[in-house]
């Protein structure tokens, strides 16, 4: 059960959408049962998609520091 290229490289716009489409590779890799190719492609998506994950919580985090005001100095 291999992906279109399209579908590989496209990139869920959410981070629950990322994560939770990282766990089904991780279960799929777990499970074992894929030929090698797919375990690979599966691999790889896995791959894309932590980083995907990681930039997100990043832009977040980012996101959070400049809406959060810096703490009083004590002077």
């Amino acid at each position: 059960m291999s992906k279109t290229a399209s579908q590989t490289e496209s990139s869920p716009r959410t981070f629950d959408a990322a994560l939770a489409e990282l766990e089904s590779c991780v279960r799929r890799l777990e499970a074992g049962g894929l030929n090698l190719t797919d375990a690979v492609v599966a691999f790889e998506r896995g791959v894309t998609l932590q980083q995907e994950c990681q930039e997100l919580l990043d832009a977040t985090e980012r996101r959070i520091e400049e809406l959060t005001p810096p703490p009083p100095t004590s002077a």
